[in-house]
């Protein structure tokens, strides 16, 4: 007893001596980054909620049905399992020690044996996924491509020895007469039935061997957790709870520097603008890179990834990791003295640049990202990879001046004539030509009038792209033909900023918003209704923060009223087979999913056929995050990838609900037909101009 007492103490006090030191520099680590944004900390309840939901309920991890299934037996087998760490050091002390009130109810002794027996099976299914998603056979196919192999091996071995030397502790005890409960543990019984031919004495010996062993692969699991990429045990259940609610989609978050939004009319000399080293990013930013798994959900939905892009925000984050540790002892050194005795390597390590040539981040990799937010959507511990992608973008634009030669056509046409395209204001009306009534605009100076509905955003795509020309003539007609009252801004709209901003130009971004929400706020706009899902997120989300507070409609959901008013009526069949693409702007990002699909159904003779991955987990179509006019150089073409996997399901139409995921799939519908391998019948088509086609036929 006393040995077992001595070891066990002494086990414990050297783990939690390394322990601890490790978790010191870890907590001191973070405490280098930068103050978080305002609200970051605030809400309590709903970031308590966000715990249970993700944390204890395993929600994300269970959209995956066997792998989550198999983490939720793992996650809560280590949280029942508590129960036996508090018997086994309390066994130290008194070898039939029982837990308080609750320590010899035969329910507890069963769910303790449940979650043994669940861990292990946990363990097998994680044992197979690994096999089966080998990097080494499966190569860029596999999830775990880039991860941490070894490592993740050496933790499931380690998982199993705390179940199998609990289960001999356990059994051993039962034979000895120690064991806290008389019925109930049925695995530890069977476990007992094994073990009881050897005797009392050789059960004495393996009681202690297994206690003392059980809480030292605990313990030693402890360190290894500290000093590997399963620190998420600790780290996840924080970092869901200063996340982003409800999540880090829609609008990004404006330039801070040091906890406060920079003024780009009068910012201060000391505002960083954007992440230039480890160091810029916030402690949440090093808390969400400590808290990766690996485990590779963000990669295998990448768009990037997938058609052979160096991008992967699994690779990314973990860069970022390594680099933080790697420069820890020079972020944390007291003195220039204490610097410059600091190994070379570390010294090395410090002087890389965060992005660049032989920086920590290849320039290919961040300019890769199409802003599309799948691997925020899958990540099950919630990092916000889109808002560091753009946050180092900002550095690499608006400190560096370093970024695609092809975005400079695009920001000077922004500058000079407030459209992509370079075509100015007295373009902006050409859209109306030829409409059989007349488009009311509002004059320079003029309030909308209390008789009109809506005011119409065109967008620069709507007003000025000869496809996008057509959905906008197709909206005015159906909102005509429903009665509904609406003006349209014509020259006096500019450019949102959609595409200045996720490049990373977020002084003109904040030029065009603020001159957009003095245009808006002039008119009196409240209500506005957009066919552009860019539009739709910038005006509603992002504009809310520079003064512009308006209820922002995509022309989807209020077409969808309108038909279920009874307001329009689809009466003609459109003989056709039509599939749905999903814009990241609009479902994604901001969760309208139902109302595109409500219009497609209520046409009559249309039948829809949907695309294996959609809605939450839909294919980008690759001209998000400015990439729309940026060339396309590394891999294959992400909007050819998309377009395959809507040819495949049969659609004599393509519908979508956005400009640019428009061009996108023509361009690659055109790309296939002349490779023959679609039908040229096939159309690419927004939805307002399917549900035309069944109330004006001709």
């Amino acid at each position: 007893m006393v040995v077992r007492l001595v070891l066990g103490i002494a086990i414990t006090l050297a783990v939690f001596a390394v322990a601890g030191r490790r978790a010191l520099q870890l907590y001191r680590l973070g405490r280098s980054g930068q103050p978080v944004e305002p609200g970051r900390t605030s809400g309590v309840g709903k970031r308590v909620r966000a715990v249970a939901v993700e944390v204890l309920g395993q929600r994300k991890l269970l959209k995956w049905s066997v792998p989550g299934a198999a983490h939720f037996a793992v996650f809560w087998g280590f949280t029942i399992l508590l129960a036996t760490i508090v018997e086994g050091f309390g066994a130290l002390f008194q070898r039939d020690f029982a837990i308080p009130v609750i320590g010899k109810q035969a329910w507890l002794g069963f769910l303790e044996d449940l979650f043994i027996v669940a861990v292990l099976a946990g363990l097998a299914v994680f044992a197979a996924i690994r096999l089966r998603q080998n990097p080494e056979r499966e190569g860029r196919r596999s999830r775990f491509f880039g991860s941490h192999l070894g490592p993740a091996w050496l933790v499931l071995f380690m998982i199993f020895n705390v179940m199998w030397t609990l289960l001999l502790y356990r059994g051993a005890q039962i034979n000895t007469g120690n064991f806290p409960y008389d019925e109930g543990a049925f695995a530890s019984e069977r476990a007992a039935r094994v073990l009881e031919p050897l005797g009392r004495t050789a059960n004495d010996v393996l009681e202690t061997a297994g206690l003392l062993a059980s809480l030292a692969v605990v313990l030693g699991f402890l360190v290894i957790v500290l000093y590997s990429k399963h620190l998420h045990i600790f780290l996840a259940p924080l970092n869901v709870a200063f996340s982003r609610r409800p999540r880090a989609l829609g609008a990004l978050l404006p330039v801070y520097s040091d906890g406060k939004e920079v003024d780009f009319e009068d910012p201060g000399e000391d505002d960083k603008i954007g992440r230039g080293v480890i160091e810029d990013f916030t402690w949440k930013g090093l808390l969400d890179f400590g808290t990766c798994t690996e485990c590779g959900r963000c990669q295998s939905q990448c768009p990037a990834w997938n058609t052979g892009k160096p991008l992967s925000p699994k690779l990314l984050i973990m860069s970022l990791r390594d680099h933080a540790m790697a420069k820890a002892p020079y972020l944390l050194a007291g003195s220039d003295e204490e610097r410059a005795a600091l190994p070379r390597d570390v010294l090395a390590e410090a002087e890389r640049s965060l992005v660049g040539d032989g920086g920590v981040i290849d320039p290919d990799v961040l300019w890769s990202c199409v802003t599309c937010g799948a691997c925020v959507e899958q990540c099950p511990v919630d990092i916000e990879h889109v808002d560091h992608i753009v946050d180092m973008r900002r550095y690499q634009v608006l400190i560096e001046s370093q970024f695609p030669k092809e975005a400079h056509t695009l920001l000077r046409n922004l500058e000079r004539s407030g459209d992509p395209w370079g075509r100015g204001a007295q373009a902006r009306l050409e859209w109306t030509t030829g409409l059989p009534f007349e488009v009311r605009v509002l004059a320079d100076g003029e309030r909308l009038p209390d008789d009109v509905d809506h005011l119409l955003w065109v967008g620069c795509a709507g007003a000025l792209d000869e496809n996008a020309k057509k959905t906008t003539r197709a909206v005015a007609e159906l909102l005509h033909e429903a009665g509904v009252s609406f003006m349209v801004l014509g020259g006096a709209e500019t450019c949102t900023g959609d595409a200045a901003r996720r490049l990373g130009q977020e002084l003109l971004f904040q030029e065009l918003a603020k001159q957009n929400v003095e245009t808006l706020n002039s008119a009196g706009a409240k209500r506005i209704v957009v066919t552009c899902a860019h539009c739709f997120n910038t005006l509603g989300n992002e504009y809310r923060p520079l003064g512009g507070d308006y209820e922002v409609l995509h022309h989807t959901q209020l077409l969808s009223s309108l038909v279920a008013e009874g307001r329009l009526v689809p009466v003609s069949p459109v003989d056709a087979n039509v599939t749905y693409h999903d814009p990241c702007y609009l479902g994604r990002h901001n969760r309208v999913f139902s109302p595109p699909r409500e219009v497609l159904t209520g046409v009559p003779g249309l039948r829809l056929t949907e695309m294996h991955r959609r809605k939450e987990t839909s294919f980008c179509c690759g001209a998000g995050g400015a990439r729309m006019w940026m060339e396309e150089t590394l891999g294959s073409r992400i909007n050819e990838t998309r377009t395959d996997e809507a040819l495949e399901t049969g659609a004599d139409l393509i519908a979508a609900a956005c400009p640019f995921c428009i061009v996108m799939l023509t361009d690659g519908t055109a790309v296939r037909k002349q490779q023959g391998k679609a039908r040229e019948e096939v159309e690419v088509i927004d939805v307002s101009r399917v549900l035309l086609r069944s109330i004006r036929p001709t």
